[in-house]
């Protein structure tokens, strides 16, 4: 089977190629419309600065004239992913609690039509925006030193400044319940004003194809979204909405538990590689005349 982003551009003719920056705008006014609406009532900080941002169209359609037809697929990919992520964020109605730590991190979850059911994370983590947002997508490949629960992040392609494919391989869980998985995913990472966002759903890639022995399992829409604490910039309020089919015979108890633990351990395996860092930024701190 001919891999799924292949098969869209096999039926977008020249002239629709020609008017895909067209296709993007639509996508950005929806993003956008989104955005106004995860803010809530009143317009907030964060919000605000997306909308001030009035270059982002214009710049994101120069960036794209030289793409061909199977990245400008890619690029659309990801912005679906960050658009329907934002708007299951946006909708708080619904909700149930799975897990609640007592540092007060969360998970919930929602059952939604044609995604399934979906969790969500909130934790409020002592680092900025900023320094995780480096961590998490500048240092995306080196998630395996501090995260046990995956083995193996490497990018396959990147499209532009926001676009990425990645494979992904996961490790397999205590009493190898769930045994290792593969995802191939588009990413799409956007940082806005202080707010960054990373949103992704699963894809086909030709430099990844399925290999022999593992699973691979479908992601998405998937998006983690960094806001600094109103009352303390320097902590970040981490949203990360979770969707996952793993495949396989497992019954649903037992994957809803595995993710909501999943989602509970990455904010610890988290904080712990970010307080580790903090030391080695210190060292490396030019010493005081």
């Amino acid at each position: 089977m001919l891999p799924a982003t292949f098969k869209l551009c096999a039926g977008i003719s020249y002239r629709h190629a020609r008017n895909m920056t067209g296709l993007q705008k639509n996508a950005l006014v929806a993003i956008h419309h989104e955005l106004n609406r995860l803010a809530g009532p009143g317009p907030s900080n964060w919000i605000s600065q997306v909308r001030r941002r009035s270059s982002l169209l214009s710049s994101r359609i120069i960036e794209q004239e030289g793409f061909n037809e199977a990245e400008l697929s890619y690029v659309k990919q990801g912005e679906d992913a960050l658009s329907k992520a934002i708007s299951i964020l946006s909708d708080q109605e619904g909700w149930t609690v799975e897990t609640v730590a007592a540092n007060g991190d969360k998970v919930l979850s929602k059952v939604l039509p044609d995604v399934g059911k979906v969790f969500r994370l909130e934790v409020e983590v002592e680092q900025p925006p900023d320094s995780l947002y480096d961590e998490l997508v500048g240092n995306m490949e080196g998630m395996a030193d501090w995260n046990p629960n995956v083995k193996q992040i490497k990018i396959l392609q990147k499209i532009g400044q926001d676009t990425m494919v990645t494979h992904e391989v996961s490790a397999e869980t205590p009493g190898n319940v769930v045994g290792t998985r593969d995802f191939v995913s588009v990413r799409c990472a956007k940082r806005r004003g202080s707010t960054c966002f990373l949103a992704g759903m699963s894809t086909q890639h030709p430099n990844m194809p399925e290999q022999r022995g593992v699973v691979r399992g479908e992601n998405g829409p998937t998006c983690i979204v960094l806001k600094p604490c109103v009352e303390d910039l320097n902590k970040t309020k981490f949203t990360w909405l979770l969707s996952l089919d793993l495949k396989g015979w497992i019954p649903k108890t037992i994957i809803n538990k595995v993710l909501s633990q999943t989602q509970m351990d990455f904010a610890n395996h988290l904080r712990q590689r970010m307080a580790s860092n903090v030391p080695m930024e210190m060292n490396m701190a030019p010493a005081a005349c």
